[in-house]
């Protein structure tokens, strides 16, 4: 099983996205729609202050009639952010996203972000690992 390092090194484009919290949603929304991402980071620097999601935005601004363009992302973004280090294992990061019903963890270093991990991300490491293990089990097999 890999890491959580590995997976960020395997990533097609493995940047760090992220908005200030003094951005406006509208501006974050824009961002995740421009980059194809569920979530951003938000940072002040290179200080974590917390993640803003498509999940966010619905249940924060939609679903309370807020104006996009006039609400602060540090207004509705997520504080209290989860975090694991790269050498976390894939099980176990993917563990910590179950058990905090997450879907985008970000991965800390000495207090460094060194990336971003999504449950798709790990589902597909898990998966291709599955499935190494059946061919060579088949292989086995065969002879």
């Amino acid at each position: 099983m890999h890491t959580v390092q590995q997976i960020l090194n395997l990533k097609e484009a493995n940047e760090i996205w992220s908005i200030a919290p003094s951005a406006t949603v509208y501006e974050a929304v824009q961002a995740l729609a421009d980059k194809r991402v569920g979530a951003l980071l938000v940072m002040e620097g290179d200080e974590l202050k917390g993640i803003i999601s498509e999940r966010d935005y619905a249940r924060e601004v939609i679903l309370k009639g807020r104006a996009s363009k006039e609400t602060r992302v540090a207004d509705i973004m997520s504080s209290n952010v989860i975090t694991v280090p790269s050498t976390n294992g894939v099980e176990a990061s993917l563990s910590v996203m179950t058990g905090n019903r997450i879907r985008h963890l970000p991965v800390v270093d000495n207090g460094r972000v060194v990336g971003m991990v999504s449950m798709g991300d790990l589902v597909k490491d898990i998966i291709s690992d599955q499935q190494s293990t059946i061919e060579q089990l088949e292989n086995y097999i065969r002879g």
